[in-house]
């Protein structure tokens, strides 16, 4: 399977200061801002916006 940069590896990290990560992909084609996603933060114990770091 080819990788292509229409799909590139993107790292989300916490906007609660704990320095929690997650890596995911996102296609560039809908999604062509910075991603912002509420997940779930283990240090904190609650769901909060993940934004993505480049």
């Amino acid at each position: 399977m080819a990788r292509t940069e229409t799909r590139p590896v993107i790292t989300l990290r916490s906007t609660a200061g704990t320095g929690h990560t997650y890596v995911t992909r996102k296609s560039r084609r809908n999604d062509p801002d910075r991603l912002v996603l509420r997940k779930y933060d283990p240090t904190v114990g609650q769901h909060v916006l993940f934004r993505e770091e480049r």
